[in-house]
């Protein structure tokens, strides 16, 4: 073998493996592809990663599914399955092997099924049969419940226990329709019709989780408008915590399981009545007991008015007044007798002063005329005989002769007016 005239590319086995790693994530197609095929030898190690092969009549693929990824699956693997992967192209260098990093995978055909999920969804919208402004609110304590679902599957054991547990006051009203398959839409609509029809507080919509497929009816046209048009309130509970149909979005309000639903329809719980009935007696003590002081103290305050107008306590008041003025008409007139017994022994004084007899007992004397009884107060008036009057009698008197002898009279009181 002669040598090329020209230089040949030289790699290493790593060399010509990244080489060919690089070209194959270089090529947007192959970084954004569904793959379809069944799946074989099934690997699920402790670690958390997948690993399976994909595989058709003619070839098989290489598949790998990262532990974050493969923690949000809905969907159960096993072998056999044909499905649909959405992934990544890469190699895996320490084999020199070429396999798909799948980050979505679904069973095959519910892709084309997701894809009319979204157009009808999109048609729907625009009509406004999900606006916010038509959902109504749900009753807070639901006397007549309505319940559409299979009347022999799990998720109606669950929402019967739920509600006798929370509110075993409220009546149950079944409307069993088939919840899967071409038959379970006209069954669902026909039930939600026929519920309304007995006039329930709120209305279940629901059934247990399934895949795509077992979960369509609730997607379909037909049942999504029974719901929208619903006389009742609807609570919509269809799958699991991760399933969306087209129902959840025209429902008055959407739950995450059956269970939920029950729950959502049963805000106010046996025991939260219960609680309000004793918190309600509580209050009502507290104000028949407030209530009963306020009429007592009104009562006394009327009893002390009656009291104090009564006529005994106004004929008490006028008695005691009379007796006050009794007593001070007493003592004014004690006051007055007593001025006037000081008037009268004060001029009974003044007159006693004023009394000749007072005077004659200081020593004097009262010189008369005999014949006429006249005073003699001037030398002028004197007479011969004259009368000499003193405290204890009266003597004639002889100017002439001198003193004549004192003759000893019953003295008598002068009028002074006189």
């Amino acid at each position: 073998m002669q040598p090329s005239l020209f230089s040949v590319a030289h790699f290493t086995v790593s060399q010509i493996t990244f080489h060919v790693r690089k070209r194959l994530e270089d090529d947007p197609t192959l970084q954004d592809v569904w793959v379809d095929g069944e799946i074989s030898n099934l690997s699920k190690p402790a670690s958390g990663h997948i690993y399976f092969t994909l595989k058709d009549k003619n070839a098989s693929l290489k598949c790998m599914i990262w532990k974050p990824d493969a923690q949000r699956l809905r969907v159960n693997l096993q072998e056999g399955m044909a499905v649909e992967a959405h992934g990544r192209i890469t190699v895996y260098e320490p084999q020199g092997q070429y396999q798909l990093i799948v980050n979505l995978i679904q069973p095959k055909g519910e892709g084309a099924l997701f894809q009319e999920f979204l157009r009808l969804k999109s048609t729907l919208e625009a009509e406004g049969l999900f606006d916010s402004e038509r959902k109504r609110p749900i009753p807070q304590l639901p006397d007549k419940i309505g319940i559409v679902t299979s009347a022999t599957g799990a998720a109606l054991r669950d929402m019967l226990n739920t509600l006798r547990r929370r509110l075993p006051l409220a009546r149950v009203i079944l409307a069993p329709s088939s919840v899967q398959g071409v038959d379970a839409p006209p069954a669902l609509v026909s039930a939600i019709n026929s519920i309304n029809k007995q006039s329930p507080d709120v209305i279940l919509l629901a059934r247990g989780g399934g895949s795509i497929e077992d979960l369509w009816a609730f997607n379909d046209e037909r049942v999504v408008r029974a719901v929208a048009e619903s006389n009742t309130p609807v609570i919509c509970g269809v799958g699991h915590e991760t399933d969306f149909t087209l129902s959840d979005f025209a429902a008055d309000l959407r739950a995450p399981t059956p269970t939920a639903a029950a729950e959502l329809a049963t805000q106010t719980t046996l025991d939260d009545l219960q609680a309000g009935l004793a918190q309600h007696a509580s209050r009502i003590t507290a104000l028949t007991f407030n209530l009963l002081a306020e009429q007592k103290a009104l009562i006394s305050s009327l009893a002390s008015r009656l009291k104090y107008v009564s006529p005994q306590r106004q004929l008490q008041t006028e008695t005691q007044r009379l007796d006050e003025f009794s007593r001070r008409a007493f003592s004014a007139l004690s006051h007055r007798l007593q001025l006037q017994a000081s008037s009268v022994d004060g001029l009974s004084k003044r007159l006693q002063s004023l009394n000749p007899e007072g005077v004659l007992s200081r020593g004097y004397a009262i010189v008369t005329r005999k014949d006429n009884g006249a005073v003699i107060s001037k030398v002028s008036h004197a007479q011969d005989v004259m009368k000499v009057r003193v405290s204890d009698g009266e003597f004639e008197v002889n100017r002439k002769s001198g003193l004549d002898t004192p003759r000893k009279t019953k003295a008598r009181l002068l009028d002074h007016q006189s």
